[in-house]
């Protein structure tokens, strides 16, 4: 049926009563026939009278207390192993504009829907790219306004942070953060610490500057020297007496109460009030400035074996607005996949061999106090804002040219450190999704990355079906290959439909066609976890290219410059207008409702697989449900006399359809979702 968003509009503002109250008296578990972009746009009021309604007075009153933590729906797993089995929303904050919209966005989601991943929430850097954080500070754009006015105790983003995780709680959502190893090139972090990074020294003063006079392992020592001198020269930001020494003030010291600072008052000491955001920044400018006029300057992370080895591209550089020139780096001996992120630096994980002569890590020497530093960090913020999981960011780096160990030490993987610490830490249910691509082999990393995902104990990894056409012959072989290793690994690969970074003008044929047989599959496949991306359920199929401000990614960054045509946004997201996508999806997830509870975490039994090569595929469940799902990638299913499934067609959408075969002693009492 044909329909469009006006109708659709037409509709809900018609029976609005109705929806809405299905939702709050606990008949449906989202608000149906809402669409995102009318969702976002509720008053605050709006949103706090519809959930006044839902949780009741106690619940609201607790959540709206960012003094208060509300218990997580993970609380009951004794380990991470129910994110084998969720179905997890990508949320990138920016293309809302505020933690709070993502109440009023999650109110549009079923409660199949049970995990949030909210993309990363740190201050960032260059071109405001939400992955180079470039401090532990919360990300204030995120701050809603309307909400300190209205509820006037959430007064910052940290107290607003914090109330958003405990609502979704309480809604009966898993939540989930970035983990990121790696910061902006000269984030607060490099320059406080510059012994967690490793650092380069150009030869900017012999008059070649884009020659490397020194990549050896001590060169952060010539930085701190660097810091200190512009520290004494200009005094502490915050005012402190400089009465320390210059080793006191850069010891990496865990606590309170040993020699030397904190992490927060050499924070304060070199940049000043946390919430004095332009001070901060003028301040890490002037730093900037002193280090790189002499040539010192961190090493940018890469991507791929074979990792290490750079030099200075002479020919490649940009120039930015204070005149300072900036090189790109490049490998000496570059692989198939390598790539250099010019404004990211990584964590000095690992001493150097031979003072870093040749370019190798010694991977039986850890730097301790990177690995301390970063645990810390992501646990004090999991802690404070109550985190069930984390996105381990670029997990699929494997800096060990032999491949994965056979028996991976505690300091063979920063993030698989993480998750054990912050479990260690009275947290056991904490899980971790793992970015990975399921690469061949020495691809994306040393070795095998089926083998890594293990090793680093991750529950389950990104995958990349959102990256190949559906029906396509690479689609059905990678999927066969997923549905294997669900059954085969310790790890549980995604049915994944889109994320925000595949969310780009570039990969817009991939969502052309085959969309309903992703989000059916998604959906209902309930041994496997799913991820899709906001704005999935509305998004135009873009036979021609869209503006840049329909596109999820290119609200990774914050670009605003028009030489940039490709990546400059102007003005907020523009959700997508299909209506007919939505429509479909609406009642995919209307019909889930009626029978969630009896399939939820099921083990499925395959009736036609993706390994057995055909255009459809039919599934069914180990321990009778009574359901059997059918589903095409090209829209067109097999005749139903074929004997390939019995029963009734109880759903039926655009190749999709489910069928019920009524089980003996029947019974499906009623649940409030």
């Amino acid at each position: 049926m044909s329909t469009s968003i006006e109708a659709l509009q037409a509709d809900w503002y018609q029976h609005y009563a109705t929806y809405t109250d299905a939702y709050q008296s606990g008949h449906l578990s989202f608000i149906a026939n809402l669409l995102p972009q009318d969702a976002v746009q509720f008053s605050v009021y709006q949103t706090l009278e519809i959930l006044h309604k839902r949780l009741g007075h106690d619940t609201l009153r607790q959540a709206l207390d960012p003094a208060e933590t509300l218990d997580s729906p993970a609380q009951i797993y004794s380990d991470g192993s129910w994110l084998k089995h969720s179905n997890m929303v990508g949320v990138n904050v920016r293309t809302l504009g505020s933690f709070w919209k993502v109440i009023s966005y999650v109110l549009t989601l079923p409660a199949s829907h049970d995990s949030i991943h909210l993309l990363p929430i740190w201050e960032p850097g260059v071109v405001g790219s939400l992955y180079g954080m470039v401090s532990w500070q919360i990300n204030p754009e995120f701050f809603d306004v309307e909400l300190a006015r209205f509820v006037p105790g959430l007064d910052s983003v940290e107290k607003q942070l914090k109330v958003v995780t405990n609502l979704l709680h309480a809604m009966g959502r898993t939540v989930g953060m970035d983990v990121i190893p790696h910061t902006d090139r000269f984030s607060e972090m490099v320059l406080a610490s510059p012994s967690l990074f490793e650092w380069v020294q150009r030869d900017e003063r012999g008059g070649n500057p884009a020659t490397l006079l020194d990549h050896s392992s001590l060169v952060y020592r010539y930085v701190e020297e660097a810091i200190w001198q512009f520290l004494k020269f200009r005094g502490a930001a915050d005012g402190t007496p400089l009465t320390f020494t210059k080793d006191a003030f850069f010891a990496i010291t865990p606590t309170v109460g040993l020699p030397g600072l904190t992490d927060d008052q050499r924070q304060r000491i070199l940049f000043g009030n946390p919430n004095d955001y332009n001070g901060r920044l003028t301040r890490r400018l002037g730093l900037i400035r002193h280090l790189t006029a002499q040539g010192l300057e961190t090493l940018p992370m890469t991507m791929a074996p074979p990792y290490r080895g750079l030099h200075i591209d002479a020919d490649d550089y940009t120039t930015d607005d204070f005149g300072q020139i900036w090189y790109q780096y490049a490998f000496d001996k570059p692989q198939q996949m390598s790539r250099v992120f010019g404004p990211l630096a990584r964590y000095r994980f690992y001493e150097s061999k031979d003072n870093n002569q040749n370019w190798e890590l010694d991977f039986d020497r850890p730097n301790l106090p990177a690995w301390n530093y970063i645990c810390r960090k992501v646990k004090d913020c999991q802690q404070k804002y109550n985190f069930d999981f984390m996105r381990g960011d670029m997990a699929h780096v494997q800096l060990r040219p032999t491949g994965v160990p056979a028996n991976p030490d505690a300091f063979y993987d920063p993030l698989q450190a993480i998750k054990k610490y912050i479990q260690a830490s009275g947290v056991p249910y904490y899980a971790f999704f793992a970015e990975t691509f399921l690469a061949p082999p020495n691809t994306m990393g040393y070795g095998d990355e089926l083998d890594h995902l293990e090793a680093i104990e991750a529950d389950s990894t990104l995958g990349d079906l959102q990256s190949l056409v559906v029906g396509s012959t690479a689609f059905r072989r990678q999927f066969a290959i997923y549905a294997n290793h669900l059954k085969t690994r310790r790890f549980a690969p995604n049915f994944t439909v889109m994320t925000a970074d595949k969310d780009d003008p570039r990969f817009d044929e991939f969502y052309r066609t085959g969309n309903l047989f992703r989000y059916f599959t998604a959906l209902f496949l309930t041994d496997m976890p799913s991820y899709v991306g906001l704005g999935f359920e509305v998004r135009n199929l873009h036979e021609k290219r869209g503006l840049n401000e329909e596109y999820t990614k290119l609200y990774v960054f914050h670009i605003e410059d028009d030489r940039q045509p490709d990546k400059v946004t102007h003005g907020p997201f523009i959700w997508g207008q299909n209506a007919e996508q939505f429509a479909a999806v609406s009642r995919m997830r209307a019909f889930a409702e009626s029978i969630w509870p009896t399939i939820v975490g099921k083990e499925t039994r395959w009736l036609v697989g993706p390994a057995d090569g055909k255009s459809y595929i039919a599934w069914t469940h180990t321990e009778p449900t009574g359901y059997t799902f059918l589903t095409s990638m090209t829209g067109d299913l097999p005749k139903t006399g074929s004997g390939l499934v019995a029963g009734e067609v109880v759903f039926e959408e655009a190749g999709c359809q489910i069928y019920k075969v009524p089980l003996l002693n029947e019974s499906q009492p009623t649940r409030r979702l």
